[in-house]
């Protein structure tokens, strides 16, 4: 922890330098040089030779975060972006091994990456509709990415487009394994975050620490192996629909060869929502392979009112029940963690904790050191 200073000491400090600087030509005093991008450098003070500095007001090395991405084809990069709103689509292609995107300001709602594709949305080429991977804003396909301090969006909205029917908007589609995710925002509706693999023989792992992410239908899916720590979620309110479930939170494709899929720990889940109106998770088992196991643990985590405690998992489909699959909780408090009904609640053993602890998720990989 660092020494706090007393007051006193830092007003004397402030008055020692207040009169040197009375006591100095004004034609000496150079006023320090305010960058957007903060401690992070800038295009004339580089961190590195291989940092690129991205800002829509002109004073990095490119406009938009696409231009950035493009000229950052090769491993090793670091994006630092300027607050403000990226309006686009981006794609990091898997050549870009070991990319890191850094927020200047860390806060991450001063640095939003935004757009307003759902898989229902026509292509503009006429080709057809985006489907749910394409309406991704940001799809991160290298091993080894990482991010901080940013806001992941996509701001699709139902009530805007009452004739579309393919209603999954992503914010992020992140497939690449060690993708880690630090201090960031995913927000959305129906798909927000998509923590997948690049095929059904990877096991790609991912590490969301201290994130937040919002929304209703299936908001955090996919294959991947991801832990989520201490991370907060929020299922939203709906105008469009007049009962019970509004939605689901965890939506795990995991493939049946993978012993390991979704992890969340010392969490948060808190809702706009009525008292009971989402579940915790369901099972997604896609036509693409039907052989997936999805598989969830949430651990010490505080699930709010939000959650129906009595019966918390739904299933996707008949066909593939949940309780097939491999869900479970262990320790969970709140109001929407109370097992009312036991046998629609799996828990695991003390024993059975210790097997699923983001070491044991993550292996060698220690993207929290």
């Amino acid at each position: 922890m660092p020494t706090r200073i007393p007051r006193r000491s830092v007003i004397a400090g402030a008055a020692l330098a207040l009169s040197a600087a009375a006591s100095t030509p004004s034609s000496a005093i150079t006023p320090p040089r305010r960058t957007p991008f903060g401690r992070y450098g800038s295009p004339r003070s580089r961190l590195t030779p291989t940092t690129l500095y991205v800002d829509p007001r002109g004073a990095g090395d490119h406009l938009t975060l696409q231009a950035a991405t493009s000229a950052a084809t090769t491993p090793g990069h670091t994006l630092v972006l300027a607050p403000g709103t990226y309006r686009e689509t981006v794609t990091v292609p898997a050549t870009a091994t070991g990319t890191t995107w850094i927020g200047a300001t860390g806060d991450p709602r001063d640095t939003v990456i935004v757009y307003d594709n759902a898989a229902g949305t026509p292509k503009p080429d006429g080709s057809g509709t985006y489907g749910t991977t394409g309406s991704a804003t940001v799809t991160l396909r290298p091993d080894g990415f990482t991010a901080h301090h940013l806001t992941f969006a996509n701001d699709w909205l139902r009530a805007d487009h009452p004739g579309i029917t393919g209603t999954q908007a992503v914010a992020v589609k992140v497939t690449g394994d060690r993708s880690a995710f630090h201090r960031c925002r995913f927000l959305g509706h129906q798909d927000t975050l998509y923590a997948d693999s690049p095929a059904l023989t990877a096991f790609s792992r991912q590490y969301f620490h201290d994130c937040y992410v919002e929304g209703d239908v299936d908001f955090v899916f996919g294959r991947g192996t991801a832990v989520f720590e201490r991370c907060d979620f929020r299922t939203l309110d709906r105008t469009d629909l007049t009962s019970a479930p509004y939605g689901f939170v965890f939506a795990p494709s995991t493939a049946g060869a993978n012993r390991l899929g979704f992890l969340v720990v010392r969490g948060r889940i808190g809702s706009t929502a009525p008292d009971a109106y989402y579940k915790l998770a369901r099972p997604w088992v896609p036509s693409s392979d039907t052989t997936a196991r999805p598989a969830l643990v949430v651990r010490e985590s505080r699930l709010g009112r939000g959650i129906d405690a009595a019966e918390p998992y739904a299933n996707m489909s008949e066909s593939f029940p949940w309780q097939d699959q491999r869900f479970a909780e262990y320790r969970n408090t709140g109001p929407g963690a109370k097992a009312t009904i036991p046998g629609n609640r799996p828990q695991l053993t003390a024993e059975q904790a210790a097997t699923h602890t983001r070491e044991t998720y993550l292996g060698e990989w220690r993207p929290w050191a």
